[in-house]
């Protein structure tokens, strides 16, 4: 029951509309006729409106009658949502899974993920964030996220249960208009310093851990896509993921630096980390989507 309303109601009234008449709607709900119309007449008479004309051989929704139907339809989808969310709770699914991305992950395969996630879980809430760098670690801590697509930098923590994903290889680029792409040599150290390098940061810790920063003038960034813009404006250089600038060094619009001596080199990709607390366990949803993630970019 929904104040005066119930649910009942609400579907006989929306199976009527689908299938054009009192009869036919008895037929589908194995109901007799006269129920079905005495359905109707007591939430006529409860709602004071009138849904149907029968005036004619056939009932015909009224104007309001068709606005209450559209409603109908809300509120019956509300309520199989509902019961959906609750069944899944029963069975071990999580009532909602909230995930949080750290700028560096590439999303053609996570969203491909995500939308295998709503076939495998069509009821499911998910709620999505994207984070700057060491964000979505953050909001894992705070509890705000059940699972994080990260880097984990300078190593995994213990309390966190990470499964490796993939290795981004973060190149060393600049524009054609930098005076750095105008040296036909490796780059040292020392030219390097005379430049902007733009660094992607955590907003939060701007001193906390950092990758691949060799320069002591640093333009500090949150989003990969601001900082690619300051790039191809030749107003420093960077390192960037491959996958982010292989059409932009295809084409020409960038260029790749071989930087001499380049401690980056050593220490090989940056590692795409799928984590979670150790003292959070993912529900079934959650484990669900860690797998997938893991087949499709293994």
């Amino acid at each position: 029951m929904i104040g005066t309303l119930t649910l009942d109601q609400l579907r006989v009234l929306t199976t009527i509309a689908e299938t054009g008449s009192f009869s036919a709607a008895g037929r589908k709900l194995g109901r007799v006729q006269s129920a079905i119309s005495q359905t109707v007449t007591t939430l006529e008479d409860t709602q004071g409106v009138t849904l149907f004309d029968r005036s004619g051989f056939r009932p015909v929704l009224t104007d309001v009658g068709r606005v209450l139907v559209a409603q109908a339809h809300s509120v019956l989808a509300s309520a199989a949502r509902f019961e959906a969310v609750a069944a899944g709770t029963r069975a071990g699914v999580e009532p909602e899974l909230a995930i949080a991305i750290d700028p560096l992950v590439p999303t053609a395969a996570f969203i491909d993920s995500l939308h295998a996630l709503r076939t495998a879980f069509p009821y499911l809430p998910v709620s999505f964030s994207t984070e700057g760098l060491g964000g979505a670690e953050r909001r894992l801590r705070r509890g705000d996220a059940a699972l994080a697509l990260c880097v984990l930098l300078p190593s995994v923590p213990e309390d966190v249960a990470a499964l490796p994903l993939l290795g981004i290889d973060l190149v060393p680029v600049v524009s054609p208009v930098h005076p750095l792409a105008g040296l036909d040599r490796p780059v040292t150290a020392a030219d390097l310093d005379e430049h902007i390098q733009l660094v992607l940061s955590d907003p939060a810790a701007p001193d906390g851990p950092s990758y691949g920063i060799l320069g002591t003038r640093t333009w500090r960034f949150v989003d990969l896509a601001r900082r690619l813009d300051f790039l191809l404006a030749g107003l420093g250089w960077c390192r960037m993921p491959d996958y982010l600038v292989a059409p932009y060094l295809a084409d020409g619009r960038l260029r790749p630096l071989t930087i001499e001596g380049d401690p980056a080199r050593a220490t090989g990709p940056l590692t795409i980390y799928a984590a979670h607390m150790r003292n959070r366990v993912l529900g079934r949803a959650g484990s669900w989507l860690l797998g997938e993630l893991q087949t499709r970019l293994a």
